[in-house]
């Protein structure tokens, strides 16, 4: 059984820019109690340059169909195809590419779960080079952050800290 994925506190922190974290939290704070849900793009010199906000549409998928879908908005997410698409071709147009998917954990740690996980690792996943953040929001207030990617030799998964700064 696989479980989840924690942050390793010994490991190098994953150094992303102030703004972009702003971004990131304002989007997980403005959609509680639901999970936020989005993209980051990139390029070879700044890595996490762009924020893309994505609609979680977890929530209208469990009410028209709650036995594929048991959990809403939430407890889980599912990024609208349109707007990851968009937020994709808008990237490439700057010369960008998806560098990390994120999301939050609403009153829940910043750790890759197992459903996390799943999604990444499934074979119809759209990005999967990308690095995966993950927001833990506590008390209407972002209490962590964590990074996750995969090893390329491996294709295991691991957690880093988030740093704010520059990269």
């Amino acid at each position: 059984m696989k479980r989840r994925i924690e942050v390793s506190s010994d490991a190098e922190g994953v150094r992303i820019a102030r703004r972009v974290l702003n971004e990131l939290c304002a989007h997980a704070l403005e959609t509680q109690p639901e999970e936020c849900c989005g993209l980051v793009t990139g390029n070879a010199l700044h890595r996490f340059r762009s924020v893309h906000r994505c609609r979680n549409e977890m929530t209208l998928r469990h009410q028209s169909d709650p036995m594929t879908y048991p959990r809403d908005g939430r407890a889980a997410f599912y990024m609208s195809e349109i707007d990851y698409l968009k937020a994709q071709s808008e990237a490439e147009t700057r010369g960008e590419w998806v560098t990390a998917v994120y999301h939050s954990h609403v009153d829940a740690g910043a750790y890759f779960s197992t459903m996390d996980r799943a999604y990444a690792e499934h074979a119809l996943f759209p990005f999967p080079d990308a690095a995966h953040i993950v927001l833990a929001i506590w008390d209407h207030k972002v209490a962590a952050l964590g990074f996750f990617e995969r090893d390329a030799a491996t294709g295991a998964f691991t957690g880093r800290p988030v740093e704010a700064g520059e990269p």
